[in-house]
């Protein structure tokens, strides 16, 4: 199996927009507004994969007779890394309404030098992700390590059978380093990718910090 990647903002689409709205400085200046777009960008995410997933039949009695449906075969794990990746999952959530979730804590660890840090995983909720499709988000993907950090973390919990990876922004080089170092039964699913990352490891022209974006400033 080999990975595929996924840019939605590849193509015209309302999708486009809303990458505009996420990336606007001034409108970041609404945090709850911040937040509802990555929540849209969730549900949008949402739908896309929704279409690589596997169905079944299912008989459902209407009012006036029976309908024969088509019916997730099994519902995914969906997964995120906390705390800016609470919005994008609650869009996920919002379409894949009845999926098990697993939440996933990483921080960058500074030691002096403000431009060098590592990442660290100090939590993990998770149910077992043995066999089932999970689908991992974080806003930003800049130098991939948070990602390929959280999804090991999740072996803790058994071998998904497919993961998709779903960030809003990726760097080139974020990109690459995740691909090199996650398996090939992983699906990316992208927003844009730009290509320049600051010392401090902040994509350009990206986004900003979406956590405090979202949820305030931190220490």
């Amino acid at each position: 199996m080999t990975q595929h990647v996924h840019n939605l903002g590849e193509q015209d689409s309302l999708f486009r927009q809303l990458m505009a709205e996420i990336r606007d400085a001034e409108l970041q200046r609404d945090s709850m507004r911040f937040r509802r777009n990555l929540e849209r960008a969730g549900e949008i995410f949402a739908y896309e994969i929704s279409k690589q997933l596997e169905y079944v039949d299912r008989e459902v009695t209407t009012p006036l007779g029976q309908a024969r449906c088509r019916v997730l075969r099994e519902q995914p794990v969906l997964a995120n890394i906390l705390r800016a990746g609470l919005p994008l999952h609650q869009g996920l959530l919002n379409y894949f309404d009845r999926a098990e979730n697993s939440f996933i804590s990483a921080y960058r660890k500074h030691e002096g030098d403000e431009d060098a840090f590592e990442v660290e995983i100090e939590y993990l909720s998770s149910p077992s992700v043995d066999g089932k499709t999970v689908i991992l988000c974080d806003p930003m993907l800049a130098t991939g390590s948070s990602m390929v950090l959280a999804y090991r973390a999740l072996l803790e919990r058994g071998t998904p059978g497919h993961t998709h990876v779903v960030v809003v922004i990726a760097s080139t080089q974020g990109l690459e380093f995740a691909r090199a170092n996650l398996p090939d039964n992983v699906t990316f699913w992208v927003g844009a990718i730009d290509n320049e990352l600051t010392p401090r490891k902040y994509i350009v022209p990206g986004l900003g910090d979406a956590g405090d974006l979202a949820y305030g400033a931190k220490d």
